[in-house]
């Protein structure tokens, strides 16, 4: 990518991220200037995934040539961007590292930055391109935080440097704190402390949150790099010497590329490699789970049935899968997966409606890849306990209604995915029966009666109340306009808003239409709710609709679901025409087109190489929210899979 002659605003809306395997990142923008609180070069997870503490916010290099002087850093400041060292940019790579290149007069350098996966350990690499030798001085900035906060001189945080050896250091930001390490290949410390204040960070103003930093400088490194001479700088919390830095880079880049080996789509290959960041191990269970999105989600127990359909159902990581469901399956409470794991402490919590019903589909699918009916023996039980506890009711009013139809909520409580909630607000509280839950527990009941059958049990318990349960669907749930309506009670109250949730019905294993039925559902959906970047989550003509997702907290989530077009909606879109119009060829060529601007969205804006959450309702275009959400990955590698299997 080349950056010659752009701005400060354009290159610093352009972000990288990287992972390691316990829910630790990296992250900045192009530039190196930190444009979000949640930016660092060590995001360090404490409690893998969970816990994550901002170490290292960022380093900032000058370049002597001769009497010449080159500042390569920026960061904005009140009314400033300094220094500018964007001007000498030329160009960034981000596979299979993040690499970016500086030029000006008699210098060319490389800055290469790259995680050790399993260890919270940041290695940056730079490389003499020139011809010329230069002089390197590199400045690290640090803090000492909690990812969702921000960091403001304090007495008490001194960060106090032991230089343990001539190449490495030991730092404890206040007295008792467990010290961040530093290493280098070459080079010399020198001591000179001091507070930089006033960072900006436009993402959170745009966030309408606080948006100001201040970072403590420890001194520089300084050293002289030959041409075509590299030098490593390491940030770790792990109390060990490293004989090979360059190694480091080395093994990771070799773990990247083994990625996507023999994958021949390019697309499919990079989204391969994305999706790898968020498949993390939970210290908690010893055992797999998936980050929900970065830079602020943990694991979630709705985001991960759905992602895993893609990260690790079709892509075919067997055990991943199987760790997963058994992570999740170990905190089953009266029949209900956990929503989320939070950032602290261990106890879960069960305010969702559909992620259990979303692991009989992941297992129908699991089954369908993997044809394991060991496992699918061993989780069987919990599955029939799922289903006896739905039946006579369990958490927040959860139960069959005397019709066959799922219903749910009760007070506050928001058990959908559409879950906004500000204060005692519920921006859609959909309590009742939801059309999304209701083909759901249609789809568990069928697979159910699949799993019995291929059991040798006694399946007819599960035909027959998936057979009601179908009835009560078609009844109350097909308007007469042609969409299916979005909530009912069996009472007869009905919300018929135009929303994305009836998708399901199409794309789910088990359908509720019949084909004439199908193709109306589909083409209201496409005609109200598509967009290049996903499904919008309601209709632009409801009096409700909002087509701006900004602002403070409350305007983003009184937004969040009441127009904002969701990415991983594309997908299952994408399927139930797949499903709706036949898997052939000519399908998959219309769908690939339609893909295109999703696709230039991966590689060219926003967090590059990755997708982002949410877009605007109305002239949707850079990317929201989360910049790499899993759902959003995961469900177009599964959309791509599901291509490979079209008639030809």
């Amino acid at each position: 990518m080349n950056l010659e002659n752009k701005s400060f605003e354009a290159l610093s809306g352009l972000e990288w991220l990287l992972t390691n395997g316990l829910g630790s990142f990296a992250a900045s923008s192009i530039v190196g200037a930190n444009t979000r609180r949640y930016h660092g070069l060590l995001v360090a997870a404490n409690n893998p995934p969970t816990d994550r503490r901002v170490l290292v916010s960022k380093v900032e290099e000058t370049v002597l040539v001769g009497d010449e002087r080159f500042e390569l850093g920026c960061n904005q400041y009140p009314g400033v961007v300094h220094p500018q060292g964007y001007t000498f940019l030329e160009s960034f790579e981000r596979e299979p590292l993040p690499r970016v290149v500086y030029a000006a007069g008699d210098f060319k350098l490389a800055k290469t930055t790259s995680m050790v996966y399993g260890e919270n350990t940041t290695v940056l690499e730079y490389e003499n391109l020139g011809t010329t030798a230069i002089q390197l001085s590199i400045q690290p900035f640090l803090v000492f935080r909690d990812y969702h906060s921000l960091f403001r001189e304090n007495p008490d945080f001194d960060f106090f440097v032991e230089q343990v050896e001539s190449t490495r250091l030991k730092v404890y930001a206040h007295y008792g704190a467990a010290p961040l390490f530093m290493q280098f290949s070459k080079g010399d410390f020198a001591a000179e402390g001091a507070w930089y204040h006033n960072f900006e960070y436009a993402a959170e103003r745009e966030r309408g949150l606080d948006f100001q930093e201040d970072a403590k400088s420890i001194g520089q490194i300084r050293f002289d790099l030959a041409a075509g001479e590299k030098m490593q700088l390491l940030f770790s919390t792990e109390n060990k010497t490293y004989t090979n830095l360059a190694g480091l880079i080395g093994q990771e880049s070799k773990r990247i590329k083994a990625l996507g080996a023999g994958v021949k789509d390019t697309f499919l290959r990079d989204l391969l490699i994305s999706g790898d960041q968020f498949l993390v191990q939970r210290r908690s269970t010893n055992s797999s789970t998936l980050i929900a999105g970065y830079p602020w989600f943990t694991d979630w127990g709705r985001d991960t049935m759905i992602a895993m359909r893609g990260l690790t159902i079709a892509t075919g990581k067997k055990e991943v899968s199987q760790s997963i469901i058994r992570t999740f399956l170990q905190y089953l409470n009266r029949g209900l997966l956990p929503n989320r794991f939070p950032d602290s402490g261990e106890t879960p919590e069960y305010n969702t409606f559909d992620a259990t019903l979303w692991l009989f589909v992941v297992l129908y699918e699991y089954h369908e890849k993997f044809q394991d009916l060991e496992f699918i023996a061993e989780v069987f039980p919990p599955l029939q306990e799922i289903i006896d506890w739905h039946q006579r009711g369990t958490h927040y009013n959860i139960h069959v209604t005397p019709e066959g139809l799922l219903f749910g909520g009760e007070d506050l409580q928001q058990l959908t995915w559409m879950d906004a909630k500000v204060g005692d607000y519920v921006v859609t509280p959909r309590q009742g029966c939801p059309v999304e839950i209701n083909a759901l527990w249609y789809n568990a009941l069928e697979i159910m009666a699949v799993f019995a059958q291929a059991l040798q049990g006694d399946k007819q318990v599960y035909v027959d109340l998936a057979q009601k349960s179908k009835v009560a669907f078609r009844h109350f749930f097909i308007n007469p306009q042609g969409h299916l309506n979005d909530v009912i009670l069996p009472d007869g109250y009905v919300d018929d808003a135009m929303r994305p949730n009836q998708i399901y019905a199409l794309s789910l294993p088990f359908g509720l239409l019949n084909p004439k039925e199908a193709e109306k559902v589909l083409d209201l959906v496409e005609q109200a709710l598509y967009t290049n970047y996903g499904l919008r989550s309601l209709a632009p003509d409801d009096p409700q609709f909002k087509g701006f997702y900004g602002g403070n907290p409350w305007e983003r989530d009184t937004a969040y679901h009441q127009g904002t077009v969701w990415a991983f909606l594309w997908s299952e879109y994408a399927l139930a025409v797949l499903k709706v119009k036949g898997n052939t060829a000519k399908t998959k060529k219309l769908l690939l087109e339609k893909m295109e601007p999703l696709k230039r969205h991966f590689y060219d804006t926003d967090c590059l190489q990755a997708i982002s959450e949410i877009f605007d309702g109305e002239n949707p275009g850079p990317g929201k929210g989360c910049f790499q959400q899993a759902w959003s990955i995961g469900m177009l590698i599964k959309v791509l899979y599901t291509f490979q299997a079209s008639k030809r």
